[in-house]
């Protein structure tokens, strides 16, 4: 809809320029600079999505889950049989929806609403609303949201942030919403059109640290105004309802901030990678909202924000170094030079082998951080250890897929050019989600 209003504008525009009135009124010049800015700049005014949050029951305290019963204070690989049922139809989801849709997202930038409707079919979106408030989840387990990542990412990287990334603002409000904002806007993701929404954390300069923001939140009477640009906003153009962090007087905070407020806009900025879960800049102009949107209260950890967001970036790593290792193992062993699988070169070998360890690798030390979350347990160290591992060694995979695939690794006729221009995200992106 933004679109169309901006090529209205630019339609109307274009007519009055031909008009000879404008040169008897002295307008010629403004209409004409106004032209150019809106062609020059794309849609960098594209306001986003307004909805009308209607709130469900009111609550006299916040809802909180705990962690699950079979949770214990070790280490445990093992999943449980729900969790495997679980998986066993995202993967089957992956296989038979995201994997043939990939490309065609990927090109248009955007994950179809075909493909947003088949995930609302799996009711992914129950399982972070608390019963209380319409949804399915009795408890909270991030190992599970873990799982979930890792097997759509397996699909296919950008369609599964589009889809995790309202899960990720459920489960944030969730976890650490006050009563009032839990019944505001907890309801809607639990009903048969859940809101379209997205965490908007990283900002665009180099060495981005998200403990040291630029977007700041000035306190004014009883609301705060923010100020500031955000980058590689996942569903930015049509989220309708934000969680983005800002600087405020006493330290970083996140604040609830519904599309369409005044002053939001988001731009147009097409991404490397992960083009399909249509990210954008965000820019805040005083944008005004009320003290009671900061999110949580004293029980708020911006820093436990921060790194759960950081681990559902490492499940994705990991799907997707997943589906490369899957990809190039037949592929090496049905390929053949001098009249031999080119498996059999040890070079060819040995790199397969690496990436199958440094998967590995990857997939226990984000198990492990994202398990002792769900115990209750510190895991910034883990969480740190994993990214740091995984935004090297995912790249890594991503490069020695194409290489092994030779001149076809470099054509968009085969995937793995595409899981490695999404791999490069890992290292630079924040926000968006949430376990």
């Amino acid at each position: 809809m933004a679109k169309d209003a901006v090529g209205y504008a630019l339609s109307t525009l274009n007519r009055m320029a031909s008009s000879e009135l404008l040169d008897k009124l002295g307008l010629r010049k403004l209409v004409e600079r106004m032209a150019y800015t809106l062609t020059r700049t794309g849609f960098q005014v594209i306001t986003t999505s307004a909805r009308t949050f209607k709130g469900g029951p009111r609550l006299d305290k916040p809802e909180r889950l705990n962690k699950p019963g079979h949770t214990t204070d070790l280490f445990d690989l093992n999943i449980t049989d729900e969790q495997q049922m679980i998986r066993d139809s995202v993967r089957a989801f992956a296989t038979d929806v995201l994997r043939p849709g990939a490309e065609h997202a990927d090109e248009n930038a955007t994950t179809s609403d075909e493909t947003i409707a088949a995930a609302l079919e799996l009711g992914l979106n129950f399982f972070a609303v608390p019963e209380s408030l319409g949804g399915a989840a009795s408890e909270r387990s991030p190992v599970t949201t873990m799982l979930l990542a890792e097997d759509l990412a397996w699909g296919d990287m950008g369609q599964a942030i589009a889809i995790l990334a309202p899960m990720g603002v459920a489960n944030a409000l969730t976890q650490w919403g006050t009563a009032e904002q839990q019944s505001r806007y907890l309801p809607a993701f639990a009903s048969e059109n859940p809101p379209k929404a997205t965490i908007a954390l990283a900002e665009p300069r180099p060495l981005f640290d998200p403990l040291q923001l630029q977007t700041l939140a000035e306190r004014d009477g009883d609301s705060y105004v923010l100020n500031g640009v955000k980058s590689l906003v996942p569903l930015a153009g049509e989220a309708e309802l934000f969680l983005i962090a800002a600087q405020a007087d006493d330290g970083p905070a996140v604040f609830i901030v519904e599309g369409g407020a005044e002053g939001l806009r988001a731009g147009d900025d097409p991404s490397m990678g992960i083009r399909a879960c249509a990210q954008r800049p965000l820019q805040l102009e005083n944008v005004r909202v009320p003290a009671s949107q900061r999110l949580g209260t004293d029980d708020f950890d911006y820093r436990a924000f921060v790194d759960l967001g950081t681990l559902a970036w490492c499940a994705l790593a990991i799907g997707t170094s997943q589906a490369v290792l899957d990809y190039v193992i037949p592929y090496c062993n049905e390929r053949k030079a001098f009249g031999e699988p080119i498996s059999h070169r040890q070079a060819v070998a040995f790199m397969i082998a690496d990436m199958a360890i440094e998967l590995d690798a990857m997939r226990m030390l984000t198990w492990r951080a994202v398990c002792r979350a769900e115990q209750g347990k510190p895991f910034r160290r883990e969480a740190h250890l994993a990214r740091t591992l995984c935004k090297e060694k995912a790249m890594q995979i991503g490069t020695d897929g194409v290489q092994l695939l030779g001149g076809h690794g470099f054509t968009k006729e085969y995937p793995v050019e595409r899981w490695y221009r999404d791999l490069r995200a890992i290292g630079v992106a924040f926000g968006g989600l949430h376990l």
